[in-house]
């Protein structure tokens, strides 16, 4: 890119984007400086940048690209700037069309290279990237997942998927789907993403002026997925009517949208998943025993990572290849210390979390002693630290709790590191007392 290139910093004015302006006037014809994305506006219909400089971004990058991609405004080429934490972002970005992503320390010279043209790390030829979803694990209880999801994926058998946040439940989902030979879709829901009020709409539709907002009719996600896979994730989310209207479905496979008078027919397989203890919420009547046993046809437990440490290495290898093709960096070396280091820690995170790790340390080119999680200590079976009188739902706040003050009280990332909704979380700290927790 020329030196005839016309920039935009965005970023607060106590960053360091007032500095960079100063360093990169010299080298290119128009170097603009704006502190928030109203003033950002207002200079790209003055004039065509080519490239934007995002310094420090405030926000996940999933709340930034609609407004940083989408935008009328926005320029061809984007660059983020900021500290190694926004390593956790940066492949995100790259996938969405960021050009680059430039940890500090850094030079001028990185910068002005950074503006003018992807680095030779993203002008390599990528690798073809397979395609094909496979469970990787040679321990015995994820043969036994595999053999189970061969067995059942092409009967119509209702199925529930148990296991912990980042074990993998959509995973086993999808390999369900694929492996059925059901022509259509599969189509994921989460329960706890969306508000009580607007679930029976996305799963039932609804007719033209059933509600307020009803402008036009909506089939709903059962019409959505005829002669496919509906995934209901975070089935324990669901409020009690909507259970209710849920049993009746798959007992009749018929549904009646918002507003109409009228059964539809449904052909779709139902795979729900739940983190939760789904037959303890039964025993406490937080769950409708009849449409538990509705689901329950087929169980498949996916076993946490800490329960089966010899497939850690195994995979940690197989991201390592799998994430360097996907995103253009040479993969790095995992040698029997760091395969050691990866194996000692609990991973609460499970499999999502060790594939995180991975990222980070591809894009920073080694692996980094604070990707990992605070040491777990030893792997044998320790005390909890928690009264064993406590509740289900004590203990599971307590954990939200410790993972949330592990992201330093960022809320969207404990909640992405949860696999739960920002508001699910919110909602489930507010309804335990602080003193319930130790210090």
């Amino acid at each position: 890119m020329p030196a005839s290139t016309s920039i935009m910093i965005l970023g607060s004015a106590d960053s360091e984007a007032p500095r960079l302006r100063r360093s990169l006037v010299r080298r290119f014809m128009m170097v603009e400086y704006a502190r928030n994305l109203d003033e950002a506006r207002t200079l790209a219909q003055r004039c065509q940048f080519h490239v934007l400089v995002v310094v420090d971004p405030a926000a996940p990058w999933h709340d930034l690209k609609h407004t940083l991609l989408d935008g009328d405004w926005a320029p061809p080429r984007i660059v983020l700037v900021g500290d190694p934490a926004l390593a956790e972002m940066a492949v995100d970005a790259l996938r969405d069309g960021a050009s680059d992503v430039l940890l500090r320390p850094y030079s001028t010279d990185d910068l002005a290279a950074a503006i003018e043209g992807p680095r030779e790390r993203r002008q390599k030829p990528r690798k073809p990237v397979s395609t094909q979803r496979t469970l990787v694990g040679e321990t015995p209880a994820m043969q036994d997942v595999r053999a189970l999801i061969e067995r059942i994926a092409p009967t119509p058998a209702t199925v529930l998927i148990e296991g912990e946040t980042g074990t993998g439940k959509e995973m086993v989902a999808r390999l369900l789907h694929e492996q059925s030979g059901r022509k259509g879709p599969f189509i994921p829901v989460n329960c706890s993403a969306i508000s009580p009020e607007l679930l029976e709409s996305e799963l039932f539709g609804h007719t033209r002026g059933a509600f307020t907002s009803a402008s036009r009719m909506r089939e709903g996600l059962f019409l959505a997925a005829a002669g496919g896979t509906l995934f209901l994730d975070e089935i324990n989310e669901m409020r009690l009517d909507m259970e209710v209207k849920l049993l009746r479905t798959l007992e009749e496979n018929t549904i009646r949208p918002v507003g109409s008078d009228r059964e539809l027919p449904v052909d779709c397989r139902i795979v729900a998943s739940t983190q939760a203890d789904l037959a303890g919420l039964v025993a406490e009547h937080r769950f409708r025993e009849d449409l538990y046993y509705r689901l329950n046809v087929i169980r498949i437990a996916v076993p946490p990572l800490r329960e089966r440490r010899d497939d850690i290495a195994l995979l940690a290898t197989h991201f390592v290849e799998k994430l360097s093709a996907e995103i253009g960096v040479e993969p790095i070396e995992l040698g029997a210390a760091q395969l050691e280091q990866l194996q000692a820690h609990q991973w609460p995170g499970n499999v999502r979390e060790l594939r995180n790790v991975v990222e980070r340390s591809l894009l920073l080119g080694r692996l980094p002693s604070d990707s990992l999680p605070e040491a777990a200590g030893p792997i044998a079976s320790e005390p909890p630290d928690y009264p064993l009188d406590w509740t289900l739902e004590q203990v599971k706040c307590h954990h939200m709790a410790r993972v949330l003050q592990d992201a330093g009280g960022n809320k969207s990332a404990a909640a992405r590191r949860l696999d739960i909704s920002r508001k699910t979380l919110e909602r489930k700290l507010g309804t335990v007392a602080p003193d319930q927790f130790p210090d």
